[in-house]
């Protein structure tokens, strides 16, 4: 079971988003919200497992004020927005599904999310298009432990041609007389 709180201020698409969360019954909505406040009253009724959340919101607060408290909490969210950030955001959400989308990009977005959350991989991931996911950056290496990649030699081929010929040519004292 999965259980999934629903961020969004817009009561006709959050009433049709819970109506496509609930036809799996693996998926629970524990909640709707449609602001910051109201999104943490129905965390401390029920934790989630996941937050479906969309980036504008009613009376002034955004998605992103959402995804900052739910991570404290160690709750994970997927942005659900008509215009996904212009920059991944790995620390709040673990990506966005763009609307408008389709019942089976939802149900995708779904099992994509919930197998990231129990850290489940697959072997072939059919992402929806819909779709975009968040990677987090590799940790940076302890100093000492870089590895530098080998630096192309930028002289002229003719230059490297004529020191590779005096590498191999015979000094003059070595010829007889």
């Amino acid at each position: 079971m999965l259980n999934i709180l629903i961020v969004e201020d817009e009561p006709l698409l959050a009433r049709t988003l819970k109506q496509l969360v609930e036809l799996n019954p693996r998926y629970i909505v524990t909640a709707v919200a449609d602001d910051v406040d109201s999104a943490i009253a129905a965390v401390e009724d029920r934790r989630p497992d996941l937050a479906l959340v969309d980036l504008q919101l009613a009376r002034g607060s955004t998605g992103f004020s959402v995804a900052a408290k739910l991570a404290e909490m160690d709750i994970a969210c997927l942005f659900t927005s008509g215009k996904a950030p212009p920059f991944p955001m790995p620390d709040l959400a673990l990506g966005c599904l763009a609307k408008p989308f389709a019942e089976e990009d939802l149900v995708r977005a779904l099992k994509t999310a919930e197998d990231l959350i129990r850290g489940r991989e697959r072997l072939r991931p059919s992402l929806p298009a819909a779709l975009s996911l968040y990677k987090a950056e590799e940790p940076l290496p302890a100093p000492g432990d870089e590895w530098v990649p080998d630096v192309p030699d930028r002289r002229p081929l003719w230059v490297r041609i004529r020191k590779l010929f005096q590498r191999f040519r015979t000094p003059k004292s070595a010829l007889p007389v």
